[in-house]
Parts: structure tokens; sequence; C-alpha cells
């Protein structure tokens, strides 16, 4: 890259000539996926004198979570298209490399170590699952000595220096729908779970919540990952008159409980169901029928975008680029947290005037965004977690439709200092 005049004419000349030269040489090139677990090189055309500023993207292309790794990597593209298409970054062009993660810890490690020793990325977002997160951060943010945004909802209480979070925590998807649940489901939980991490933290925080709105938890049970059979679960939950099934049971698992649940009449005598990770890509698991009444509090819904221009625009511009397809921009899925992460990450870039990990992490601690899918988002300082604005929906033949908004963006209350 040619060495910059200290000027701030010159600068905006150099600029605006990275930017004709963009215009005029417009083009993408695509890597095709290689063999195995696969990697994509998304990389514009640019000027040579122009070095490119690298953006790792670490998520499920296949496995058990590519519903979610899916919609990630489609987000990722179109935001760094539009970066570059608006002149780049830093007058400088922004590279995008994907890697599988592969829903499986060791390929996730084996992959994202690729990101940072041979792609040097200057950010890694992604990570779907916690057990991910947990087995690829040190390789990020330790030994890698990068940046690393998670963009999914999770238990919360992961203080890493240099991670940062994008996605809901415990309080700001509890709070709000635990009392919904409570008033428009009854008052005797049962909580059948996924034995990992996440529904442990989640469900200790959601039973104090229970708790203190007057609801009891009947039992809470912990099922392997792969479990599929859920029958006697089923019919404790029938026999001990549980109004409020709060399920944090992930595929391939999910599907065949709903299934068993409703077969054994729960939803036909009026019980209420709640999947606090069920968003729009997720609601194609299991027929419509399966889930009627199913309630979560996410921080966007498709339904929220008749309300909001600006979610309405981001939402356009991702059917828009991809008209067919199979994953959703949804929230559960992580799309709208790598929506937010890519763009806080942009503004803190911009502030710092560097890609270097120690002042772009002082510019995130405080970095904000008005213009993002749900509502405005911002850092809180000293935590590395954001401030979101919350929605509870109910699926309806097939559909959400929004019951509950927050009135402000909801704090996420973890790693206060």
């Amino acid at each position: 890259m040619q060495k910059w005049n200290d000027s701030k004419r010159d600068l905006q000349q150099l600029e605006s000539a990275s930017r004709r030269r963009w215009l005029q040489r417009a083009a993408w090139t695509s890597g095709a996926m290689a063999t195995g677990v696969g990697s994509w090189v998304i990389q514009p055309a640019w000027g040579a004198d122009a070095g490119p500023i690298k953006v790792g993207i670490a998520t499920d292309l296949t496995g058990a979570m590519s519903y979610a790794g899916g919609a990630d990597a489609n987000v990722a593209n179109l935001v760094i298209k539009q970066i570059n298409a608006a002149g780049g970054l830093l007058g400088r062009p922004v590279q995008l490399h994907i890697e599988d993660t592969a829903s499986n810890e060791t390929t996730a490690v084996s992959n994202t170590r690729k990101l940072i020793q041979r792609d040097k990325v200057d950010v890694v977002i992604g990570g779907v699952t916690s057990a991910t997160r947990t087995a690829i951060q040190d390789v990020i943010v330790g030994r890698g000595r990068t940046l690393y945004i998670y963009p999914q909802l999770y238990e919360g209480g992961d203080c890493t220096p240099y991670l940062f979070a994008t996605g809901p925590t415990p309080a700001q998807q509890v709070d709000p729908l635990i009392p919904w649940l409570v008033a428009n489901g009854g008052k005797r939980f049962a909580l059948p779970a996924a034995n990992y991490v996440w529904p442990h933290k989640l469900n200790e925080y959601a039973r104090g919540v229970i708790q203190a709105h007057g609801g009891e938890v009947v039992f809470e049970e912990y099922y392997p990952l792969d479990q599929v059979e859920y029958g006697a679960t089923v019919n404790r939950i029938i026999r001990e008159k549980v109004d409020v099934v709060f399920s944090t049971i992930i595929p391939p698992g999910i599907g065949p409980f709903l299934k068993q649940l409703r077969t054994a009449g729960f939803l036909a005598r009026g019980g209420r169901l709640s999947v606090p990770y069920y968003d729009e890509n997720t609601l194609g698991i299991s027929p419509k029928e399966d889930i009627e009444g199913l309630a979560t509090s996410l921080d966007y819904f498709r339904a929220v975008a008749k309300e909001d221009p600006i979610s309405a625009q981001i939402q356009s511009e991702y059917d828009n680029a991809y008209p067919n397809a199979q994953h959703l921009f949804s929230a559960g899925s992580a799309a709208t947290g790598t929506y937010r992460a890519l763009k806080l990450w942009e503004v803190a870039v911009r502030n710092a005037h560097s890609v270097e990990r120690e002042p772009v992490a002082a510019a995130l601690d405080h970095a904000k965004i008005a213009r993002s899918p749900g509502g405005p988002a911002e850092f809180v300082p000293g935590e590395r977690h954001t401030r979101l604005r919350m929605y509870t929906a109910v699926a309806k033949n097939g559909q959400y439709e929004i019951v509950q908004r927050s009135n402000g963006l909801i704090d996420p209350k973890t790693c206060s200092v």
C-alpha cells in the first residue's frame, strides 16, 4: 500500500481514487469450497496499492447446526459486499475468509487455526454453540492474539479479554419472557434440556426468575445431545400437570421431543411451549401443529420489519441477495448477531483508524450503531456485551407474531466491572 501524505486533501484524493478503482473494476470472486470441511475466500477486485483487511468467519456450514451457520455466512457475505461497494474500510478492501466449524469442536479448532495462521485475519467472528466458542477462543485471542466476536445468544459470563459478544444473554431473554409465560401459560414449569453449558446456565438463571414471579420448577432434566426418544419425560410432564415446558433441547432431539409432547396431548389441554432459541429457521424443524403457541424471546423476528423501517430495509437487502435461500435472516441462528458484530467492528476500526487488536478493542468497548435489525445496539463499556431491544413472539399457524416488546435497550447483566 502506498505511503499516505499527512494532509487531509491528499488523503481524500487517495480515498476517492480507491473508490473509483473499485467502481470501475468491481467484481467478486468466490473460491469453490475445498474438499473436506471446506474453505471459502471472498475477495473483491481492488487496486494493487491497497492491501486487504481480512475478516474471518468460523461457523457451522455443515453438521447439526448448519441451519444457523449458513445464515451467518450469508450475512457476512452481504455486509462485506456493502462495505466494499461503499469504498472499503480505511481506504482498503475488506477480504472475507469463511471456514466451516462443522458442528464439531475438533474440526472447529483445526479450521479456525487456518484463519489465524494461514490467512492472518484481523478479526474472527463466529461460533454457534458455546462448546465451539470455548474450543476456539484460545486459538484466537490467546495464542492467536486476534480479536474475537461471538454473535450467538448464550449463557453469558464469558469475560475473556478481547472476546466481545453481540447476542442476547439469559437476562435479556429470560427477564421479559418468564413473566409473560407465567401470565399466559401458568406457574408449573418443566425444564427439559440438552446436557451442555448453555442449558445449565440458562436454566439456573430462569429458575430464579420463575420463582421470583410466583412459579415453581416441577422438574429439570438433562439429556445427551443426540437423544431423540423422550417418552419418559413426556409422560412425566403430563402426569405432573406441567403448565409450561421451557425446553433447551437442541437438534436433532428437539423435533421428536415436540412431536411426542403434542401427541401426548400437552397442547390440546392448554399447555404452553417455550424454546428460547427458536426462530424462523427452526420453525421448519417441526410441523406447525407441533409448535402452535410456542413462545420465545429474541432480539429480532421477521415480523419486526413490519413496524421498523430500518429492520425492513436490512431484511429486504438479505432477501434480495438470497431470494431462494435455505437459511433465513433470523436471530436464534445468530444472523442478527453476525450483522451487529460486523457493523460494530466496522465502526470501531474507523474510530481507531487501525485494524490492530488493541486500538480496535478499545474502540469497540463503547461502539454504538443505530442501524441494526430489531433496533439500535451498543456495547456496555467494560463488559464487552451489547445492550439490545428484545421481543417476545408466539408461533401461530407456522409464523411468529410479536406479543411483547421491550421499552428500550435491555442490559446484558454480565461481566460487570
